[in-house]
């Protein structure tokens, strides 16, 4: 499995439509369901800092990802363009790939 993880930091008074559109069925999600190889996403917040937030989406693999990006780029570029003003901060935390029981 390939997993994304992205941080915020979202301005205040904006969390509740922050929540909304990032969460698991918010507007990102409806739009990575569009490739059947999106295995959902989880929206966390951070307990000691409430405007802090980091988002996990899992992919069944990279070229999954990638897939959807070559498809769907376009729409996806929209709605990043129309989530700035959601947010300070956005540093990427990385892409990450499941390591299986053998430790490999």
């Amino acid at each position: 499995m390939y997993v994304r993880l992205c941080e915020f930091l979202v301005r205040a008074g904006s969390q509740e439509e922050f929540a909304r559109i990032y969460g698991s069925d918010g507007d990102w999600a409806v739009l990575f369901r569009r490739s059947r190889e999106f295995c959902g996403t989880e929206l966390l917040r951070d307990v000691e800092t409430p405007r802090r937030y980091v988002t996990i989406d899992r992919w069944v693999s990279q070229a999954a990802w990638d897939s959807f990006l070559k498809n769907f780029g376009e729409e996806y570029r929209t709605l990043d363009v129309a989530c700035e003003r959601l947010n300070e901060e956005e540093p990427p935390l990385g892409s990450f790939v499941t390591v299986d029981s053998g430790g490999r």
